[in-house]
């Protein structure tokens, strides 16, 4: 994310620190236990592209404020903190150990407190929401829904070899997308931008959304856990077979590929179902698509011309794809 066009705008490096201070303060309860439980994964770091995104699409105003709002600040830490209370009830799925390169949640205090802690992040940001007006409040609980939504669907095609992409763009619709776009849509609500201009930057969420969770599921295949900061090849074990997997099943490989495929796998078998995906045409055709959706975003944008944080927006979305042929290159 360094060479992230949205960290070259003006106020980058305050609207970040801002972002930080808000969420940090958002997670404060009433025990300690609760506030070191739910500040656990923001003390890692990250990238909080949400909140970036929700503060960028105010910068998109036609006016340009030379500085959003707390409450636009506000608006993007709401949305993050449905992600990273999704994060918690994932990482308690999966029995995840790591996340971030550091030890998850459930790991160091049980799934018990994983997942009441990740519910006490989605009711802060619910909190949040509900103090900007009820369309942001009634938006983000939609969001949560099709989030849930998004999860069944990933959850319920767990190890099918037959998964259609349907079920898969579906479930990166709701699990992913749907953040990406919400943020997206608060910050031009909470700015007062024109009604056609949110409705662009939500479309925009939801294309460059889609785009950003098939490079990430790319990523699972062509990339090292340091790279992830979480162990790599996670969606083959775990039977998740997204865009790059299905793409694979259908090249050259597939027949050795659906021999192996159909259950959980571990050691050489995971090895070697990681390597025929990895050097399969699915890679090549994953990133295809990614790429269509990152042309659809920027088409979305058309309308703002050469505003400055549009232009930081749509620059964010190539970025996506030349970041995973970067990943791609310096491994192979």
């Amino acid at each position: 994310m360094a060479d992230n066009p949205l960290l070259a705008l003006p106020n980058a490096d305050s609207d970040r620190r801002r972002i930080e201070e808000q969420l940090r303060e958002s997670v404060k309860a009433g025990t300690d236990a609760m506030t070191e439980m739910a500040g656990h994964l923001i003390g890692a770091g990250g990238k909080r592209v949400r909140p970036l995104f929700a503060v960028t699409a105010a910068y998109c105003a036609a006016d340009g404020p030379t500085e959003v709002s707390r409450d636009v600040i506000r608006g993007g830490v709401s949305v993050e903190l449905v992600h990273l209370g999704s994060l918690y009830h994932d990482d308690v799925i999966d029995e995840a150990v790591t996340r971030r390169g550091i030890e998850s949640v459930n790991a160091r205090w049980g799934n018990l407190r994983a997942i009441l802690a990740g519910d006490f992040l989605l009711a802060r940001a619910s909190e949040i929401a509900a103090s900007l007006g009820t369309e942001v409040a009634g938006l983000l609980a939609a969001t949560i829904g099709r989030l849930c939504e998004g999860e069944v669907e990933e959850l319920s095609a767990a190890y099918q070899v037959d998964r259609t992409e349907a079920s898969y763009l579906a479930a990166i619709e709701g699990k992913t997308a749907s953040l990406l776009s919400t943020a997206c849509r608060i910050g031009g609500i909470v700015a007062d931008l024109p009604r056609d201009e949110i409705d662009a930057l939500t479309s925009f969420g939801r294309n460059y959304g889609m785009a950003f969770q098939i490079v990430d599921d790319v990523l699972d295949v062509v990339a090292t856990d340091e790279q992830l900061g979480k162990p790599a090849g996670l969606d083959l074990r775990e039977g998740a077979y997204n865009l790059p997997t299905m793409r694979a099943l259908a090249a050259e490989e597939g027949d050795e590929l659906r021999s192996i495929l159909g259950s959980p796998i571990d050691g050489d078998d995971w090895k070697r179902a990681r390597f025929l995906v990895a050097s399969s045409r699915g890679i090549d055709e994953a990133i295809g698509v990614a790429n269509n959706f990152v042309t659809a975003a920027e088409a979305d944008l058309g309308g703002f011309g050469d505003r400055h944080a549009a232009v930081a927006l749509a620059g964010a979305a190539r970025h996506l794809v030349a970041g995973v042929e970067s990943v791609r290159n310096a491994n192979r």
